[in-house]
């Protein structure tokens, strides 16, 4: 069985959503499907849309997880926007939360580090 997911994110203004949005994301939408929605796939079968809807913005929770959380991190730092909160769970996992200027919540959660002890050898160098 099939299935896509297509995560909604309600905005106030569309036009600052989708700014922000595309600095958080690295990249403009995929697609868009009308003159109030802009959709980015994530990953296959995987999308994250905003859409205008006024009076109901500022609700939403999302959190991707990302095996590359420190580099994902560090690019949208250098287009210009600051997380809101950093945590360390007890388990080592990492998340790292950034707000839209609506409110809505967006995470990036990533396994713990790998220490150098923790990587297996290297084999085959000749």
């Amino acid at each position: 069985m099939a299935v896509d997911l297509f995560a909604g994110i309600p905005v106030n203004d569309y036009a600052a959503a989708l700014a922000w949005y595309e600095r958080l994301l690295g990249d403009p939408p995929a697609f868009l499907p009308n003159d109030t929605e802009a959709v980015w796939e994530l990953a296959e079968h995987r999308y994250l849309y905003i859409e205008h809807r006024p009076g109901r913005a500022g609700h939403a929770l999302h959190t991707l997880f990302v095996d590359d959380l420190d580099t994902r991190v560090a690019a949208i730092t250098d287009r210009g926007l600051t997380a809101t909160r950093r945590e360390t769970y007890s388990n080592g996992v990492r998340k790292v939360t950034y707000h839209d200027p609506d409110g809505n919540e967006i995470g990036f959660g990533g396994a713990p580090p790998t220490a150098p002890s923790d990587r297996p050898p290297l084999t085959g160098r000749g």
